[in-house]
Order: structure tokens, then sequence, then C-alpha cells
């Protein structure tokens, strides 16, 4: 090899796949005891929502059982659903919410 001569080497990146998160749905599930007004309270201060949008939200899982409040990751969904409920039992309420995977 000469001095011109300039050994060259190849440097390869190779990123690494990353799989996105699964993603999570938090219900509302409906029951007879708790007010409508406490329902939309925790919608608010829990999950950000107007008072629109949590009252839609309150009358679509009490005409039809239940209703999906937000799709995101598991841990922030567990978390929420979590807070929630914990919420309603404070104030001596069974409303409940829960996680389940989105398909």
């Amino acid at each position: 090899m000469s001095d011109n001569e300039v050994a060259r080497k190849v440097k390869v990146r190779v990123k690494p796949k990353l799989d996105r998160p699964k993603l999570y749905r938090v219900m509302l599930l409906n029951d007879d005891y708790t007010p409508r007004e406490f329902v939309v309270g925790v919608l608010k201060a829990v999950f950000h929502m107007s008072e629109e949008a949590g009252y839609r939200v309150m009358m679509t899982a009490h005409k039809m059982g239940s209703c999906v409040v937000v799709v995101c990751a598991r841990d922030i969904a567990e978390t929420k659903a979590k807070e929630a409920t914990d919420l309603a039992k404070e104030a001596g309420f069974p409303l409940l919410f829960t996680t389940e995977p989105e398909d």
C-alpha cells in the first residue's frame, strides 16, 4: 500500500426498529347510582374534558352501557382509570373506569 492510497472504512449505521407501544382504551361503565353532574366533573378533572364533551361521553355511556373516554399508552390509561375510580370511591359512588387493549 502506498502513501497516496487511503484506506476507507465504511461505517454502517443501523437504526433499530422500534415498535410503537400498544394502545389501551379507558372505558366509562354506566351505573344507575352516580349522579350525572359528578360523572361530568370527574371527566373534566381527570381527563381534562370540556363541560360539553364530558356530558356527551357521560350520555353515551348512559345510553349504550359503556363508552370510550380516551385511547392512550397502557401506563397512562391505567393511571387515569384508577385516578377517576378512586375519586368516585372517595365520594361514595360506584362509578367505574376500566382499561382494555385496543384491537
